[in-house]
């Protein structure tokens, strides 16, 4: 259909995929557990949007030029892993006044649209996502497809979805944990100091990560 087979097979890995724990795992948890569910979803629907940046720029073939080029590669994984670091301090250092301590989960002290873009460039600076696409979904289309972009697209719109939904079940599971055991301001910042070390860590990662 639409020159796309082993569509189950590619739905099942491509959830298998989600699963792994990643920086945009880390970024939505991290929100998750700090601002509550709104902020974890806006967070998951960030990252979203910027997978459909990656998808576009994949079947278009930019992600082509991306990946024969090594310093464009490196480029983007460094502003990546710049950014990344950038968030991970924000959140180690970051204070909170009494106002903000008092807050209950779900009311968020950040502007969500902040968080929204914050997902979407976490996800966006990541060239192994752009790679990604371009490795794994022509696995899945047919040599005689009557449109491989359709097909191509298609199959990222599916791969997305599938992923929001369950980045969005790991917000409502990363805020109600955190729900149950926010009593007291001096475990919270504690959360947040851990978020934001595991940030900084997969920036450092990704910056000294070898090509490939």
């Amino acid at each position: 259909m639409f020159g796309i087979h082993d569509l189950t097979i590619f739905i099942s890995s491509g959830l298998l995929l989600n699963i792994s724990p990643g920086p945009d795992t880390a970024y939505i948890v991290g929100r998750s557990t700090q601002l509550g569910w709104n902020a974890g979803v806006t967070a998951a629907l960030g990252i979203g949007a910027g997978i459909l940046v990656h998808v576009t720029a994949a079947a278009l073939g930019i992600s082509a030029l991306l990946a024969a080029s090594a310093s464009a590669f490196t480029a983007v994984k460094l502003l990546g892993a710049a950014y990344l670091i950038y968030l991970g301090i924000g959140m180690l250092l970051g204070q909170r006044s009494g106002h903000q301590s008092n807050m209950t989960i779900g009311q968020s002290p950040v502007d969500l649209s902040v968080i929204f873009r914050q997902g979407f460039m976490t996800n966006l600076l990541n060239p192994k996502v752009a790679l990604f696409f371009l490795a794994f979904l022509p696995q899945f289309i047919d040599a005689d497809a009557p449109s491989k972009i359709f097909a191509f697209v298609l199959l990222g719109l599916i791969f997305d979805f599938n992923g929001t939904l369950w980045n969005i079940l790991i917000a409502w599971i990363a805020a109600r944990t955190t729900s149950l055991m926010r009593n007291a301001d001096p475990i919270q910042k504690w959360i947040d100091r851990g978020v934001g070390a595991l940030l900084i860590g997969l920036g450092i990662r990704i910056a000294v990560a070898q090509r490939g």
